[in-house]
């Protein structure tokens, strides 16, 4: 009966990259958490993988409050060089 449940490596990073995104469902959450008694390098790598999830929302979270926009001067510039090229 535990055959059907039964994953490889690959399906397990598989699972683990859509349940990072919230895409996986409750039976493939399930053969992960299965697979995971069998295989601590695929464990290992959910771990790493939320630990870097985490990591990049907060540095992207701390950047969307900078604005990242060009000077006047830099605008008046390159609507030169369009004109330029538009001849």
């Amino acid at each position: 009966m535990l055959k059907k449940y039964k994953i490889t490596c690959d399906e397990a990073t598989t699972i683990c990259d859509k349940n990072q995104y919230g895409e996986a469902s409750f039976l493939e959450k399930m053969k992960l958490n299965l697979h995971f008694l069998n295989c601590k390098t695929c464990y290992s790598y959910t771990k790493q993988n939320m630990s870097l999830t985490k990591l990049y929302k907060g540095h992207a979270s701390s950047c969307q409050s900078l604005k990242h926009c060009m000077t006047d001067e830099d605008k008046l510039a390159l609507k030169k060089e369009f004109e330029k090229i538009k001849l």
